[in-house]
């Protein structure tokens, strides 16, 4: 049986930093956590100028919250510890001093949208269609809200999070501004990320930093504003109607 994990390796100061599970890359709190440090980390090493968030597999590149964790929560405080987890990983993303190309194979939901949206530029395949479909199930996208919204706009993001039940398409994406381009292939996914990556690798990391700062202007109050989010959510999960609708993940 496959296991989860969070990877990290360097190739031409270029840091890659993959995350996979087999619940079609849902995010547990233990990868939440370690994704999270990873990002952490790779801002720090002097030898990465620049990097890749990338996730394993073929068709799904990250599903959002794992449900098994959510039909599991009690009460709010696992709740909002759960959700925070979300929070974490996209402050850390936010406040690392490299930029961070997003590589999006496959499809995206809830949480998954969340994370290519706090990347600094996005790329992905004709396959990576998108979802938010939190508010079907009786919570919603509170936490990644301020990082869709950023990216994509009020009206896209009300749009996705109305219609909770469908897919929207690559095309769709890239028209909203979460992907820069969308390829046919996945192997043209990964020579496009791999050659951008390399491009900023060789340009002036103080130039890079300065734009990274510029980038993530007037976001310090997600700090605290995502992690109150996350209450929200951990409240909303222990909800009759959301226990309900979980049941059938059971």
């Amino acid at each position: 049986m496959s296991q989860a994990y969070v990877n990290q390796s360097i190739e031409n100061n270029i840091g890659y930093i993959t995350f996979f599970t087999p619940e079609h890359n849902a995010m547990p709190s233990p990868i939440l956590k370690q994704l999270e440090l990873a990002i952490k980390d790779a801002g720090k090493n002097n030898d990465i100028k620049v990097i890749v968030l990338k996730s394993g597999g073929e068709r799904t590149f990250c599903a959002g919250a794992s449900f098994t964790e959510l039909v599991a929560i009690t009460n709010l405080e696992e709740g909002k510890r759960f959700f925070s987890g979300f929070a974490n990983v996209i402050n850390a993303m936010r406040k690392c001093p490299k930029l961070i190309i997003g590589r999006v194979q496959g499809k995206a939901v809830g949480g998954g949208v969340g994370l290519a949206s706090a990347t600094d530029y996005c790329l992905a395949t004709k396959f990576a269609a998108i979802k938010l479909s939190e508010i079907s199930i009786g919570i919603g996208p509170f936490v990644i809200e301020p990082a869709v919204t950023r990216k994509m706009g009020q009206t896209a993001f009300s749009q996705m999070t109305i219609d909770a039940e469908t897919f929207f398409t690559a095309e769709y994406a890239k028209e909203k501004g979460l992907y820069a381009n969308v390829f046919d292939t996945v192997e043209a996914l990964d020579n496009a990320v791999d050659t951008l990556a390399a491009k900023l690798a060789s340009y002036n990391p103080e130039a890079l930093l300065e734009l990274k700062r510029v980038l993530w202007e007037d976001t310090n109050e997600w700090c605290v504003s995502l992690l109150e989010r996350a209450e929200i959510s951990g409240k909303l999960v222990l909800s009759d109607f959301t226990k309900e609708k979980l049941k059938s993940y059971k």
